[in-house]
């Protein structure tokens, strides 16, 4: 891990403030000197809290993260349009259609995608941030939650009904750090599923022709091969994601599991009293980044994020597969599209980034790879019934074990077929059904 939560960094060692003079930072926790409790310093942090907080002028201030203040920053700093108007939303539509004809062959997986869209910067912003919200607030819940539990018992018995304030300012930070990132991201992702999550909504295949252009500039390639490319790699991740029920609330559960193990060092939460000024929002932002709140990752937060690369590991590779078995001998530069797009991850783009800085997680181009190889292995082996039916269920699907030892995972799979059934999709499909039928029968005994 090289990023931290949420504008988390390392503080350095020496930064402790021990041989500042008082002014400059050198109290203890709430300004005290040698670390005594000053009320009015407390005083005076919330003071300050309050004039900040009335400034913002938002309704959604109370929660772990100020999405509406999120989403005014990124909108604001991106630049208006970005589409061309009929023409654009026509060619998404062709690609995305053609791409659809190119995967049915080599997937058991219908279409996901009922729907193509062309979307601007400010188009992905807006139909992200729902998914964006339900990532963040796991991992801000816990962090916001130790700007209060960091107080000694005698700070929280005089603030009482005023500790609210904190937890808005820690909101506000959050809100203005992922808005600044959620920019960034949005002026250079080129389709709904370029980090590997589905993060706009089901069933719609969006591709951003803007920045596709902007990324098709330095590529000595067609602009129309280039979209249907994408196109073709946005279309197979919404097939993924549509017909494997259980594989979006799993990403999303394994952020959770990562955030409830949060553990925060806040020791340096005096630096609230001299470093946060009223007047100027962006300080709070400034004040989060150099390490105010550091946290400290368990073993069992480690093991969620092993659980997570892996996953969206898997995922991406078996889009990698896939795509370049739909498209074949028919685009003349796909093996140097999928090369760019593989350094394009490895480079650590503002996809990776913005990703680190939400749970402190970066893909590993090694692991990605990796999963590309065993999905190959495993097609060729046993067929793409097999390969893709080992997303039938959670506990089918490779392990990191098996990432390193891909031929071991496609011999246990010739040893085990008939686990995976025909049809593994009916299988699961069938396996619905008759819990439903049973909860259904339940219900009217009952009633």
């Amino acid at each position: 891990m090289t990023n931290m939560p949420f504008g988390f960094s390392s503080q350095d060692p020496d930064d402790s403030g021990e041989n500042k003079p008082s002014g400059a930072g050198g109290f203890g926790p709430l300004g005290g000197p040698g670390g005594a409790f000053d009320v009015s310093q407390l005083g005076q942090m919330l003071s300050q809290l309050g004039q900040m907080l009335s400034q913002s002028g938002s309704d959604n201030a109370g929660g772990p993260v100020n999405y509406d203040l999120a989403r005014q920053i990124a909108i604001q700093q991106l630049t208006p349009g970005g589409l061309g108007g009929g023409e654009q939303a026509d060619a998404v539509n062709d690609a995305v259609r053609l791409a659809e004809l190119w995967l049915e062959p080599v997937t058991t997986l219908p279409a996901g995608a009922t729907k193509a869209a062309a979307w601007s910067a400010r188009d992905w912003v807006e139909h992200t941030m729902p998914t964006w919200q339900r990532l963040c607030d796991p991992v801000a819940k816990r962090v916001s939650g130790a700007w209060v539990e960091a107080l000694p018992e005698e700070a929280k018995q005089v603030a009482g009904p005023m500790l609210a304030m904190v937890s808005q300012m820690g909101g506000m930070a959050f809100g203005s750090q992922l808005g600044g990132a959620l920019a960034q991201l949005g002026a250079e992702v080129l389709t709904s599923t370029d980090i590997g999550l589905p993060l706009g909504p089901e069933g719609v295949a969006a591709l951003l022709p803007a920045n596709i252009e902007k990324f098709t500039a330095g590529l000595e390639r067609p602009a129309g091969e280039v979209m249907v490319f994408l196109a073709t790699r946005e279309a197979a991740h919404q097939r993924l994601f549509a017909h494997v029920p259980w594989l979006r609330q799993r990403l999303l559960a394994t952020v959770e599991e990562y955030a409830h193990g949060i553990k925060v060092d806040t020791s340096a939460l005096e630096q609230l009293a001299t470093q946060v000024d009223p007047s100027n929002p962006e300080s709070i932002e400034q004040m989060m980044s150099s390490g105010v709140l550091q946290p400290q990752t368990t073993p069992a937060q480690q093991v969620a994020l092993d659980r997570l690369e892996t996953l969206l590991a898997l995922v991406e590779g078996w889009v990698d597969v896939v795509v370049a078995e739909a498209i074949g001998e028919r685009l003349p530069g796909a093996d140097a599209l999928r090369e760019t797009l593989r350094r394009r991850r490895a480079s650590g783009g503002p996809a990776e980034q913005t990703f680190a800085t939400l749970v402190g997680l970066e893909l590993r181009p090694r692991r990605l790879r990796a999963a590309s190889n065993l999905w190959l292995l495993v097609g060729e082996r046993h067929g793409i019934k097999i390969r893709d039916g080992v997303w039938a269920h959670p506990d089918l699907v490779p392990t990191a074990a098996d990432l390193d030892e891909p031929i071991d995972f496609a011999d246990r799979l010739g040893e085990k077929p008939a686990s995976l059934g025909d049809d593994p999709i009916a299988e699961l499909e069938r396996t619905e059904q008759a819990e439903r039928e049973e909860r259904d029968k339940g219900e009217d005994s009952t009633d």
